[in-house]
């Protein structure tokens, strides 16, 4: 399963099997729920197809784009109203256009009726910025009580920065680890390239 790329950027493709596990673990119906990609990259939309392709569930009809004046605009293209939703969410370098992408979507599924929103985000955006430093902020928690007065209800994210700040959100939390998959996939892909090998090296320097 190769590692694709979408604009400079490493795609998630590769991490689909434990994103949809962490999904099909929830406690949810099947003709119950439904999945939204958040993103207007590339990359995003891919992986969302990735994920229902192995649920085997349509992706949700949704819009998402910018205005001529670069404001964030989502249109959901059909009721979901008592079901739960999924809504993928990857991080490109553009951060904040992501995090909006991702508010204004759960705002428009909340205001849509929706049951629950979960938001599926590999990778959470501002965990770094998770400590009080001299006179900054604690961003992290600030985005997560963004999230919480956006609608969302649940989160399913990958190896957060601090387990602690699971403790900053006021709803349930699954941080997956990828790092037992990403070995797997280590072990059973050949070596084609020096990759790998120049990863190894990268390793090993770095443990010395």
């Amino acid at each position: 399963m190769p590692i694709r790329r979408f604009g400079g950027h490493r795609s998630l493709v590769s991490l689909t099997p434990k994103l949809s596990y962490g999904l099909t673990k929830m406690n949810v119906s099947r003709s119950g729920y439904r999945v939204f990609s958040a993103n207007s990259s590339t990359a995003g939309t891919e992986l969302a197809k990735k994920i229902t392709e192995r649920l085997g569930v349509e992706l949700g009809k949704s819009v998402v784009y910018q205005e001529s004046n670069t404001e964030t605009r989502v249109d959901v293209k059909e009721s979901v109203r008592g079901q739960d939703i999924f809504i993928i969410q990857t991080i490109p370098r553009d951060v904040n256009t992501a995090i909006m992408e991702l508010l204004v979507m759960a705002y428009a599924l909340k205001t849509s009726c929706a049951k629950n929103i979960i938001g599926v985000i590999p990778y959470f955006p501002y965990s770094k910025q998770c400590k009080m430093r001299k006179r900054g902020s604690i961003v992290c928690k600030l985005l997560t009580s963004m999230l919480a007065k956006a609608g969302i209800t649940h989160i399913i994210t990958m190896d957060l920065h601090q387990k602690e700040i699971q403790g900053f959100f006021s709803f349930p939390v699954d941080n997956l680890r990828a790092s037992p998959f990403l070995i797997q996939y280590i072990q059973e892909e050949p070596i084609r390239s020096t990759s790998w090998l120049h990863m190894a090296c990268c390793l090993q320097r770095h443990h010395d």
